[in-house]
């Protein structure tokens, strides 16, 4: 019954898109769909459009005749994203505000060299600014659900900074600038605190997305 039921999911999501996609009399449809995540919760549909606007998000990443490993990434990396967005629409209290989309496009055109730059990206892959705010409300859910799910929980001790510090921090600091005092502990323990509970959450998110790939039913429609 359980598959039944994505099955049944599945399709009606890509008739949806069938139907969406439909030409009127004299155009050409120049999408396509290349796969679909589906969690328990609802399946979601990846265009080539979407790998096309991930990677125009990308600084430095070449958007013309992208390649396939560029492909790639950028689909697996939004498999990731429809897997987390999932989990964070189940909380509505994660809705970002207006201003905290508007920050947040100022912060990603500072990404890119000039703002026309970032414009003339955005128009190239047919990437409009209504599509571009609803990219960054679904990135900020997303992360406004990891701080909730991870972030907040993550404890790091004086022991661990301590360890930190004389493990790691001291010989790569000597190694680096052999003709530099080492600071002290008390210095960069708020750094290194920081750094800490980054690699946590990383570790953790990445737990989380193996046990969410493999409970998850994502089908590859079309070679990228």
């Amino acid at each position: 019954m359980k598959m039944e039921r994505r099955f049944f999911q599945a399709t009606l999501g890509l008739l949806a898109l069938f139907l969406s996609l439909q030409p009127v009399f004299g155009q050409r449809v120049v999408d396509k769909m290349v796969a679909t995540v589906n969690a328990g919760v609802r399946t979601d549909l990846i265009t080539y459009s979407d790998l096309l606007w991930q990677l125009a998000l990308q600084p430095n990443t070449p958007i013309d005749n992208p390649t396939s490993e560029d492909l790639n990434k950028a689909l697996h990396l939004l498999i990731d994203q429809h897997l987390i967005l999932q989990e964070a629409e189940k909380l509505p209290t994660l809705e970002p505000t207006p201003k905290e989309i508007s920050d947040a496009r100022d912060a990603l055109a500072r990404n890119f060299a000039s703002q026309p730059e970032f414009q003339a990206r955005l128009q190239k892959v047919g990437l409009t600014s209504e599509k571009l705010d609803q990219i960054l409300e679904q990135r900020l859910k997303m992360e406004k659900y990891l701080d909730f799910r991870f972030r907040n929980f993550v404890v790091i001790s004086e022991k661990e900074i301590a360890d930190y510090y004389r493990e790691s921090f001291v010989p790569r600091y000597r190694a680096r600038y052999p003709e530099r005092i080492v600071p002290k502990l008390e210095e960069v323990s708020a750094r290194i605190e920081r750094n800490l509970t980054e690699s946590r959450i990383e570790s953790d998110t990445d737990t989380f997305l193996d046990t969410a790939r493999e409970r998850a039913e994502i089908v590859m429609l079309s070679p990228v």
